[in-house]
Parts: structure tokens; C-alpha cells; sequence
């Protein structure tokens, strides 16, 4: 058994510890007042029995929790005292400078928390270390000097998240829809150097690359491009290599005519078209970014988005490709072809591709392929988007957040060259248990906590206020976002629905269960959890009528934060059947991950509480190996088209790299309980000697997750 120090380091449980801590502060009070030794004794042995209970790690904090409560229950009121007050002695010492331990630890690759926090993120690397570093001072900055107490105490509490705390003491923002048609068309600026527009498509395709890496470095959060803006440089080298054959042909002297050119010259074109999808694969696979990992991008797919005509036919050679590469994956350090976590993959359902003899149905079914072999791409319904968005359709900007509609000063609808400010999540699942039970006392603890996320959501929003164009020259003044001039601020992009700021909520589910004692799957349940996510959404539209600031609601997407927030619920309130229980909590608004439920029931559910969550919403179902049964793919997606805006299938893609196994590695428990993952072929459990990917939020993981995730993980049922 293991524990958690507060360094987030990793030890072995060792009972000595408490019964000196326990004996010390017995020690210090008179005689009369003492425990006895069997009493010390018996304390030790509850506390260990309750962490061996758990089913996870304890942290110093709750085991110290566990401590006191024992004491007292023996009546020892002065042991406890003397124990709680050289508890708080120690947490003075330890405040006034909190980083160095945090620091240390991440240079000797020994903090288990941040080692499972981020499943792209590779600790061990000097890059990631230096960013985890700067981010344990920004959040030792931005609890003691930039939010209020009360935000920072709710924070830590897990009563809301403050989002990526280690990013906020610099005047970053979260994630964006990349402008790449403006940069591409008009030029932009790279690390001062000027871009002019490309006079190919493969040089298009490696300076996105390069606009991409510098986006991921200017922000925390994901950004997406579209294939649509690439699209159109397919043309410009079709006639710069029609041009070039006809002039090999004269310059050897040989007759030929125009459709001949035009043949060779298309061959040309497809190797070219092959050549710049390769680029954008490799390059956004391998490029590091200073925050030390792959920049988050998605890459949009969507045919309707260019004119009909050579454009689109364009647009789906290139999508073709993509596929293509990506179903090939990427080669591991043995060379082995794997799954890679990026760039994540969305593909646009419309009329011209979703039944069989539309126009490109046999791209449809290559994608189909894709995400059977290897998780992407995801999939937006055109015709729901239509009925959700005023007719648009676009992409999310990174993996599920979701721009509100919006009219530029020309009453035209503008998506691209947006963002989001930031995100505050509320844990509902608080809200519910400190309610006991009671509806009145629940809205009433729901408001409050609403108000709550609002300050916290302004600090965000006034932290980029008055943030000059020069902070981010990518963004602000060179295209990606705006055209800002130097020294002007970005100001005015926060107000009036330019940019949007989101209220995350997770826990809908436990939530639900706690006040009705049902799953919000159950029709007599499932108004209460719509009430709910329209309370949010109500919030969010006062909010706004009030500020000008475009508050929106989105589905958070938890990683390492399910875990926090089980950790935090266990402690507030103890183990729950069905709330509290696991070490996770749901995210969003989706069914339990262990509530058996088909494909099709769970996105028609799901679909309602897409339509209350415009900030951002995903679903997913969890299914086996579909590589032989294309078909079933295509019915779920057919079935997504139909009934749901945006969706992702989930299959399995490891490997072994000690005995090669191809499938999927399983989860088990080790002698001390501890969930981890082994080959079913070899027992291996070495995780730097096996590939395994998995999607945990929107996007694929490719390193590991913290017990809460992987419990969840395990969990998983199948729902085809």
C-alpha cells in the first residue's frame, strides 16, 4: 500500500509514522489526559484499515484527516488538539514556500501526480520539466497573489477547478479556431520573418505546420484548422506543374498534347497532395512545443466548406490521404506502426457522403476504416449542426470546445479567427451532497456556487483585459486571431460574443443520482438533470446580458480533475453507493461509464444535453475491435448523421514492445492494489515498453493517467 506525499511523490505506507506523529502529540499533555498505548495502537490499525479501503493511493492531508478523527473518537480531546495544532505549525512552514518540494520532485521524476496528469505530457523530458516548473510558480503565484481566497479554498476543496492555474499568471487564453485562410491568402509573420503566400500546396501544408507550432506556444489550450483553407493551393501547383511539363516536353523537343500535360501534371499533383498531408502528420507528431509536448490540433474535414467544383474534388483527395496516412499510423521506436494521439481528426456527415451512391460515400467509408483502426476520425452531424447553430457548420476548437454563433460588423457569420478565454468548472456533484438531499437547499447551494464560478471566471477574463497585441504577435497581429497593430490591445475581442468564456460542469450524473436516487437515465429522473443544465444555462445568459461577455456552457472534459474531485467528495462526505464510491466522477453530461446502455439509446440520450451544453459537448460510445465489421461503423455513424451534433467512437490500439502483441493491454491490480497495465500475452507491466492510446477526454491519450482515470478506464462497458 501507497501514499501520496504532499511533494506528489509516491511511498510506501508505513505505519510507524503515525503512531510517532500520534505518540508525539500524546506526549505533550498531561498524564491524565493520555492515550494508552493499545489505544495508539488501535488507531494505527483503523487508520491503515480505512486507506486499505479506499481502493487508491491516500494523501498526507486525508490520512492526518483520518488521524484526528480516530483520536477523537477515543475522547481525547487535548492529544487532538496538540496533533492539530503542530499539523498547522507545519502547513505555516510549508506555505511560505510551497514550490521547492513540488519542484524538486519533478527533477527527480518521483511526483506521481504530475507524472499522470496530462497523458501526452512525458515528464522525464528537460522541456516538460522546465514547463512543469514554471507552472508550479504560476499556481504558487496565482493562489497567493492573483485570485481571491474564497476561489482558491473552493478550488481546493474540489468544490469548482480553476482551469490550468499554471498558465494563468501570464495573460494567456485557452484554445482557438485558427484563421489559416487569412494567414495563408494575405501572408503572415513567423518569429519575424515575413510569409508570403505559398506557391504550392506542400509549402502551404509546412508553413501550417510552423503556424500551428507557434499557436501552441502562445496558448494553453487546443486549436483547429480546416483542410478547406489548404484546398485551394492544390490548384496553384496543378498549374505550376502543367507549366513545367509542357516546358520539359518543348525543351526535349517532343510534341505532345494538352491532355497529355495535363496527365503528367496531375500525377505530379497527387504526389505533391501525398508529400504535404505527410507534412502535417510528421511534423505535428514531432514538433515540440515549449510547453514540451505535440501541439493539440485538430484538423477539420469538411466538403461543403469549399465551392463545388475542382476545389471540393480537391478538398476530398485530400481528405482521402489523411485517412489513408492515418489508418497507416505512425512507426514506434521498434518501427512498428502505431496510433498517434495527433492530429486529432474530424469528419463532417452531410448529404453528399452519408448512404450508399452519394457522391462520396467511398470516402465516408474510409473513415469508417480510420476510426475502426485507429480512433479517428470524430464525427460532426451537418444536419444537427444546421438545427444547433443558425444553419452553420464548423468545427470545435481543439477537442470539444464550441464557439457561440456570431455576426461581424458586416452581419456575416464568422467562426474562424476566435477563441475562448477560459474555463471554471463546477463539481455538481457538491452541490449535491452538501444539499443532503434536500431540492429547495440544492438550487439554493447551485446559485451560490454559480456566483462563485463567476468571480472566478472574471479574474480569467480581467487577467487578459488590456493584454497587448505584442504578448502574441501570432495571434493578435499577424492573422491567427486578429490584425491588431503593435502595442494595441486585444480588448475589444473580449466583449460581444467575439470570444467566448466557458462554465464547465461535470457530475451530472452522481449528481442526479444523489437527489433522485435514480440514474438521469431513467425517464423519472431525467427532467431533474434537465433542469439542472438549464439552471447553467440560464446562469451563463444572465451573465451575459449583464456584461457583454459571452459566457457559454461546456461539458468539461476531465482528465487528472476526476480524480481530484473523487478524492475531494470522499473526504467531504464519505463513500456514497453510486455518488461518492468510485475514484472518479462522470464527465459532462454523460450516461456512466458502467451503465449498460446500446450505441444508439446512449447518443439519443446524450443528444438532448448536447443541445444545453453550446460551449462545448462530446459523446462517444465504447465498442470492440471493429476492423472486421465496417459495416456497424457505418450504421453508427448513419445514426449520428441522423440524431447527434458531434461524436467519437472508441476502440482499442496497443502494443507490446517486449513480445509485439497487438491488441489490447488490460488492466489490472497489483499487490498493493494499485491498477496498472499488462500485456495478456507476456504479463509485461514496464510502461516505457508498451504503446497504448486512449481517448480520456477528446482527444487520444498515448502516456498513462492517474488511478481515478484509469480506474474509469477499466470500467468501461462496451456499447456495441
Amino acid at each position: 500500500m501507497t501514499i501520496i506525499k504532499r511533494s506528489g511523490s509516491e511511498e510506501t505506507f508505513d505505519i510507524r509514522k503515525i503512531h510517532n506523529a500520534v505518540a508525539k502529540a500524546n506526549n505533550s499533555v498531561k498524564e491524565m489526559e493520555r492515550l494508552s498505548e493499545e489505544q495508539i495502537t488501535d488507531i494505527c490499525s483503523n487508520v491503515e484499515k480505512i486507506c486499505s479501503d479506499m481502493g487508491r493511493a491516500a494523501g498526507v492531508e486525508e490520512i492526518q484527516d483520518m488521524v484526528e478523527m480516530q483520536i477523537m473518537k477515543h475522547d481525547a480531546y487535548p492529544v487532538a488538539k496538540n496533533y492539530i495544532t503542530y499539523r498547522y505549525q507545519r502547513a505555516l512552514v510549508r506555505k511560505s514556500n510551497s514550490t521547492d518540494e513540488q519542484i524538486l520532485s519533478l527533477l527527480e521524476c518521483n511526483n506521481e501526480e504530475i507524472k499522470q496528469e496530462n497523458s501526452n505530457k512525458n515528464p522525464t523530458v528537460n522541456s516538460v520539466q522546465r514547463d512543469y516548473m514554471a507552472g508550479e510558480v504560476s499556481k504558487d503565484i496565482t493562489k497567493r497573489l492573483l485570485l481571491p481566497q474564497q476561489v482558491v479554498e473552493a478550488h481546493e476543496q474540489g468544490i469548482i477547478h480553476f482551469h490550468d492555474a499554471d498558465y494563468f499568471a501570464q495573460h494567456m487564453h485557452n484554445c482557438c479556431l485558427v484563421n489559416l485562410e487569412d494567414m495563408l491568402q494575405n501572408g503572415t509573420v513567423i518569429s519575424e520573418t515575413m510569409i508570403d503566400k505559398p506557391k504550392s500546396f506542400s509549402t502551404a501544408c509546412n508553413i501550417a505546420t510552423q503556424i500551428i507550432a507557434q499557436i501552441a506556444s502562445s496558448q494553453y489550450g487546443g486549436q483547429s484548422i480546416s483542410l478547406a483553407h489548404l484546398a485551394p493551393f492544390v490548384q496553384v501547383s496543378r498549374e505550376k506543374f502543367r507549366k513545367e511539363v509542357k516546358a520539359e516536353f518543348e525543351a526535349a523537343g517532343i510534341n505532345c498534347t494538352v491532355d497529355e500535360i495535363n496527365r503528367i501534371a496531375e500525377m505530379r499533383v497527387m504526389e505533391e497532395i501525398k508529400r504535404g498531408v505527410q507534412t502535417i502528420q510528421y511534423q505535428v507528431i514531432t514538433l515540440m512545443t515549449t510547453n514540451g509536448q505535440a501541439p493539440f490540433v485538430t484538423v477539420f474535414m469538411y466538403l461543403d466548406e469549399v465551392p463545388e467544383g475542382q476545389t471540393r474534388d480537391d478538398l476530398a483527395v485530400i481528405i482521402e490521404e489523411v485517412l489513408n496516412q492515418r489508418i497507416l499510423g505512425v512507426k514506434n521506436e521498434k518501427g512498428v506502426y502505431i496510433t498517434p494521439a495527433f492530429p486529432k481528426l474530424i469528419y463532417v456527415l452531410e448529404e453528399d457522403n452519408i448512404r450508399e451512391g452519394s457522391r462520396y460515400w467511398n470516402l465516408t467509408k474510409l473513415a469508417a476504416k480510420c476510426t475502426a483502426k485507429r480512433m479517428v476520425p470524430d464525427y460532426i452531424s451537418e444536419k444537427v449542426m444546421h438545427q444547433l447553430k443558425e444553419g452553420n457548420c464548423y468545427t470545435c476548437m481543439g477537442c470539444r470546445s464550441f464557439l457561440t454563433v456570431y455576426k461581424d460588423e458586416n452581419e456575416k457569420y464568422k467562426f474562424y479567427g476566435r477563441f475562448n478565454q477560459g474555463v471554471v468548472t463546477i463539481n455538481l456533484v457538491d452541490a449535491a451532497c452538501s444539499s443532503e438531499g434536500d431540492r429547495e437547499r440544492f438550487w439554493n447551494i447551485l446559485d451560490e456556487r454559480l456566483e462563485l464560478c463567476r468571480k472566478a471566471l472574471m479574474c480569467r477574463h480581467n487577467r487578459l483585459k488590456g493584454t497587448l497585441s505584442d504578448a502574441a504577435p501570432i495571434l493578435w497581429q499577424y492573422g491567427a486571431l486578429a490584425r491588431l497593430k503593435k502595442g494595441e490591445p486585444i480588448t475589444k475581442l473580449l466583449y460581444g460574443g467575439y470570444s467566448t468564456i466557458s462554465l464547465g460542469y461535470a457530475g451530472l450524473c452522481e449528481c442526479t443520482r444523489y437527489m433522485t436516487g435514480k440514474s438521469h437515465t431513467d425517464p423519472e429522473a431525467t427532467p431533474f438533470a434537465l433542469e439542472v443544465m438549464q439552471r447553467l444555462n440560464d446562469a451563463c445568459a444572465k451573465w451575459r446580458a449583464e456584461t457583454t461577455i459571452d459566457f457559454s456552457l461546456y461539458g468539461t472534459p476531465l482528465e487528472s480533475t476526476t480524480y481530484k474531485f473523487a478524492k475531494c467528495l470522499q473526504k467531504r462526505f464519505g463513500i456514497i453507493e453510486g455518488v461518492t464510491d468510485k475514484n472518479y466522477i462522470t464527465n459532462s453530461y454523460h450516461v456512466h461509464v458502467t451503465e449498460d446502455i446500446n450505441a444508439f439509446e446512449k447518443l439519443k440520450f446524450e443528444s438532448q444535453f448536447q443541445k444545453l451544453s453550446p460551449g462545448g459537448a462530446i459523446s462517444y460510445v465504447e465498442v470492440p475491435n471493429m476492423q472486421q465489421n465496417i459495416d456497424a461503423v457505418l450504421t453508427v455513424m448513419q445514426y449520428i448523421y441522423e440524431n447527434i451534433m458531434y461524436a467519437e467512437l472508441n476502440t482499442k490500439s496497443d502494443f507490446c514492445q517486449v513480445c509485439g502483441y497487438d491488441g489490447e493491454i488490460s488492466i489490472v491490480s497489483d499487490e498493493d492494489g494499485k491498477l496498472v497495465w499488462e500485456c495478456p500475452n507476456c504479463q509485461n507491466r514496464n510502461q516505457d515498453k508498451m504503446n497504448v492510446a486512449r481517448r480520456t477526454c477528446g482527444y487520444i491519450g498515448t502516456q498513462f493517467w492517474n488511478q481515478g482515470r484509469t480506474q474509469e478506464i477499466k470500467e468501461r462497458v462496451l456499447h456495441l
